[in-house]
């Protein structure tokens, strides 16, 4: 099997299997694909139409080409690690709601390692806020480990643990188009979480992302679209998706105000740049921000305890909002 077989397929529109996915991502990722060879193999995908296998192989091979983390990567921590991370690009220009869920959380006593970035279409991205807050970025996988272990919380930047993504950065801006990597972000988590709350900027994209979940391994989980389009369970409506537990993913609906949160519009959650963005975390974490704001957090923030701890959702809801009122309690997890 070659590459240019692969290639020949994907004209047809023909899909591939996960061999042949696998052992095409795995080129890619190797820097072995010349540019035009990565182009059309990523043209040809999009052309076919991903699928669940496309975005596995892609996954698959994107993590055993990261850095990894000691005591996680492998589950041998043998504790419950979640991420809170949204495929971005909804255009919302809203604060930084999943950094701010991901320390409340770890501040509650949950291992978080955080995946993320900076601002590619927000107005301050996660690695632009906590470095701001003073968040080590740059972390090694040894450091992040410790982390963990200590603070509850872990930043690995995403490219700081992905080197192979060299090879694919060049291709992606030369093609200008969204590609299968634009959904794979919230996937590469390298300290493999074993729960997520996956945000989803476009609904049909949804199923896409369950699927790959259940195939790259996770134990619970929630893929979710807030209503407003944003990438996030959000106070403006219900929130659908998909909830995944036990190998298998049904479709869910998250109602705030069910769960006893006032109804606000994407106008109250939005910062007009970088620095009212950190200012805005500042006040939520110290308990103090504008509650349209502060609300969002805590509807996240249950979701995110109802796949940890398997609560009732409304108990889960109450729970954190307490904790959002508070404010941290144990601070941010500095260096050291």
């Amino acid at each position: 099997m070659t590459i240019t077989e692969i290639l020949e397929q994907l004209a047809k529109g023909e899909a591939l299997s996960d061999r042949q996915a696998d052992m095409a991502f795995g080129m890619l990722m190797d820097g072995e694909l010349d540019s035009a060879a990565a182009g059309a193999f990523l043209m040809g995908l999009r052309a076919k139409g991903e699928d669940s296998t496309d975005l596995a192989s892609g996954v698959r091979a994107g993590l055993n080409h990261a850095r990894t983390i000691p005591g996680y990567t492998d589950g041998s921590a043998g504790v419950p690690v979640i991420d809170t991370c949204g495929t971005g690009g909804d255009g919302s220009l809203s604060f930084n709601c999943s950094t701010a869920v991901a320390l409340f959380l770890a501040d509650m006593g949950h291992k978080v390692a955080k995946h993320g970035n900076r601002s590619v279409s927000s107005s301050c991205g996660s690695a632009d806020v906590l470095e701001e807050l003073g968040v080590p970025l740059m972390q090694a996988p040894e450091d992040a480990a410790k982390s963990l272990n200590e603070n509850n919380f872990a930043f690995l930047f995403a490219p700081n643990y992905h080197p192979a993504f060299k090879y694919v950065m060049p291709v992606r801006q030369a093609l200008g188009i969204r590609t299968l990597f634009n959904l794979m972000g919230p996937l590469l988590n390298p300290a493999r979480p074993s729960h997520q709350l996956l945000g989803v900027g476009d609904p049909s994209k949804l199923q896409i992302m369950g699927e790959t979940l259940l195939l790259t391994g996770v134990d619970r989980a929630m893929v979710i679209a807030g209503a407003g389009g944003f990438d996030e369970v959000t106070t403006f409506g219900p929130a659908r998706g998909y909830l995944l537990h036990d190998g298998i993913m049904e479709k869910t609906t998250v109602n705030p105000d069910r769960l006893g949160f006032p109804a606000y519009s994407p106008d109250d959650v939005r910062v007009r740049d970088k620095d009212h963005a950190v200012a805005v975390m500042r006040d939520i974490l110290d308990g103090t921000g504008p509650q349209a704001m502060m609300d969002m957090v805590a509807v996240n923030l249950a979701v995110c305890l109802h796949l940890l701890e398997q609560e009732p959702l409304r108990e889960c809801a109450d729970k954190a909002r307490d904790a959002v009122s508070q404010g941290l309690t144990k601070g941010l997890p500095h260096a050291g």
